[in-house]
């Protein structure tokens, strides 16, 4: 149960930071180029979410619930 508890909330952060990203890219349309953007996006904290919550699943996905 944990296990998916922890997928949830690893599903939940990565599309929170995907749809970040994807709204931040409006601003390359408005006149800031590609490394302009990706500086943007590293100092933007709901930007860390995508790999936090990657890392989550992941962790989820191989954490073995019983010991055999």
């Amino acid at each position: 149960m944990g296990q998916f508890i922890l997928f949830l909330i690893g599903f939940g952060f990565t599309c929170v930071g995907g749809v970040s990203i994807i709204g931040y890219l409006n601003y390359l349309p408005a006149g800031m180029n590609a490394y302009d953007f990706i500086l943007f996006i590293y100092h933007r904290p709901e930007c860390y979410m995508l790999p936090g919550g990657l890392f989550l699943i992941f962790l989820s996905m191989y954490i073995k619930p019983f010991d055999s």
